[in-house]
């Protein structure tokens, strides 16, 4: 993978691809391996005709509390309280007020909301999902009169206000916008959104569930869900960079004890492991997909980034865990078996993606070799000790400053190398550093966020798609890039001329170029796994889609 260093820097007077706006006032901007458990007050649910494509689903039993350990595994329960990842769903954002009169309700930036096509509540970003059923009413009219002309209402645009609307199955997904992001931008989020409740239902299960009633309240097998949703949200509005780029963020690591960890995970396997996976603090420190999966689908950084989230859970934080998660992206209607677990109480966090729902002993045993490995290599003290160097107030994992660039005048920058391989199935990544002042204060992080994302849609506007953007606002300087080689965002002093943002550019991709192998997973270690000593593994075989 090439970071850039031998493209030519645009000249300073090259016009033709240069963008210079000068207004202080204006803001730059499978399967899956068994299906879905329906709930049990529904069973005899049947599927409408949409769904006849769909591979036939089978229940998924938990498994027996004699046949998993007592002491720090637990079984994933969904209607879990205080320390459960979901919770309780009037505990989360739903505890907010959530009338529409309320001030404090109508000055945030931006709401999202799921109902259904027959208007039932499901979830709200601020506010109590009661209070806003008169609201929610009212979308899922506005949605019903333009599909009775048969059309389809996308976005609505008021003043300073964008809503936008996304019909997914049974569910629609709404977001009222007053921040600079693009109806295209909110439209990824509430995808994102979608798909983190696919993650927890499936969606032939979803299909089937309102094909029996419409007006089933969702609610009731989504039960503490809120805080999951508001976690990924909030990781949204403090890092763009994953959504906006759709890539994932690796922990700057020595490529020697990277390669060591890859070639570990490639060790540590059992019959139905499918995936791998070393983090911590929410980045990727190193993965290892099976090589049958490899083959036949590349691992989206979607589903990456949502078992990011989904293991940054208060109830991932200690002992062991043995859990159903549906990749959306991978197979919608199936679902893998995680195993999560915490090593030896630090951040580091394994999960290992099963195709077997008995396995749980058999990634017990792979988690214990991963971390005598680990042990045996020094990774835990090195990475828990990236995890206390890193200087953020809000950080939890490892993380470098802007200053290690060298270059003068560089405030921030996001970088995604775009020089990969098809036949290396490399998983799209992105680095930045960390926030530093004047953007360490929240209202300043946001303002540089804003910032971001304007430049993003400008670079990705459907109708006239640009390459370079130069613009100067009221306290920076920004630089947005694009080339067959990488995507560029970076903050720069206001006081940096253009020949000088220029020559600060240059520098920053010399030095990720000559930094690549520490930044960047180059090439994914894969595996083979042995085979299974079932034939019934193969009816079960979460690698490859359903007919």
């Amino acid at each position: 993978m090439e970071a850039g260093g031998d493209t030519a820097a645009p000249a300073p007077g090259d016009a033709e691809d240069l963008e210079d706006t000068r207004s202080p006032s204006e803001e730059a901007g499978d399967s899956g391996v068994h299906q879905d458990p329906p709930d049990p007050r529904d069973e005899g649910l049947e599927e409408t005709e949409s769904e006849t494509r769909d591979q036939p689903l089978s229940l998924l039993s938990p498994l027996p509390q004699s046949e998993a350990p007592s002491c720090t595994c637990q079984l994933w329960d969904p209607t879990a309280s205080e320390n459960s990842p979901l919770g309780d769903p009037e505990s989360g954002s739903g505890s907010q007020g959530g009338d529409p009169s309320d001030e404090d309700w109508r000055s945030k930036r931006k709401h999202v909301f799921v109902l259904s096509e027959a208007g039932k509540p499901i979830y709200s970003r601020y506010g109590s999902v009661e209070a806003l059923s008169t609201t929610m009413g009212v979308m899922t009219a506005l949605v019903s009169f333009v599909q009775s002309a048969g059309d389809a209402i996308r976005a609505i645009y008021a003043e300073d206000h964008k809503l936008v609307f996304l019909q997914q199955g049974p569910l629609l997904l709404v977001a009222v916008s007053r921040t600079p992001q693009s109806a295209a931008q909110l439209r990824a989020e509430l995808l994102a959104v979608h798909a983190q409740i696919v993650s927890t239902l499936t969606r032939a299960s979803v299909a089937r569930i309102f094909a029996r009633k419409q007006n089933y309240d969702l609610r009731r097998l989504l039960a503490g869900s809120e805080r999951t949703l508001d976690r990924l949200l909030d990781s949204v509005e403090r890092d763009p960079g994953a959504l906006l780029l759709g890539a994932v963020r690796c922990v700057p690591l020595a490529r020697p004890l990277r390669d060591a960890l890859g070639a570990l995970l490639r060790r540590c396997t059992a019959p139905s492991l499918a995936l791998s996976v070393l983090a911590v603090g929410g980045q990727l420190v190193t993965a290892a997909q099976e090589r049958n999966v490899l083959a036949e689908c590349r691992l989206d950084p979607a589903d990456l980034q949502l078992l990011l989230n989904w293991v940054g859970a208060p109830a991932f934080a200690a002992g062991e865990a043995w859990a159903p998660v549906c990749l959306p992206r991978f197979n919608p209607d199936g679902f893998f078996y995680a195993y999560v677990a915490r090593l030896d109480a630090t951040p580091v966090c394994l999960l290992l993606l099963s195709t077997d729902p008995e396995a749980f002993h058999d990634m017990a045993t792979c988690r214990r070799l991963v971390e005598d490995g680990m042990h045996s290599l020094g990774a835990l003290r090195a990475l828990g000790e990236a995890v206390s160097f890193c200087a953020a107030p809000s950080a939890s994992a490892p993380a470098y400053s802007v200053q290690v660039v060298g270059a003068s005048g560089l405030r921030h920058f996001l970088y995604k190398p775009l020089d990969i391989p098809d036949h290396h199935r490399q998983l799209p990544q992105f680095t930045s550093p960390e926030l530093e002042a004047p953007y360490s204060r929240e209202e300043e992080g946001q303002r540089l966020s804003d910032l971001y994302h304007r430049l993003h849609a400008r670079l990705h506007s459907p109708s006239r798609p640009l390459r370079l953007i130069y613009h100067v606002a009221e306290k920076e300087t920004l630089l947005a890039w694009v080339t067959s080689k990488f995507e560029l965002y970076t903050c720069l002093s206001p006081l940096v001329t253009k020949a000088g943002a220029i020559l600060v550019v240059t520098k920053l991709l010399r030095w990720v170029k000559k930094e690549e192998d520490r930044l960047f997973i180059r090439y994914p270690p894969k595996y083979s796994t042995p085979a299974a000593a079932s034939t019934d593994q193969a009816s079960h075989n979460g690698l490859f889609p359903g007919p």
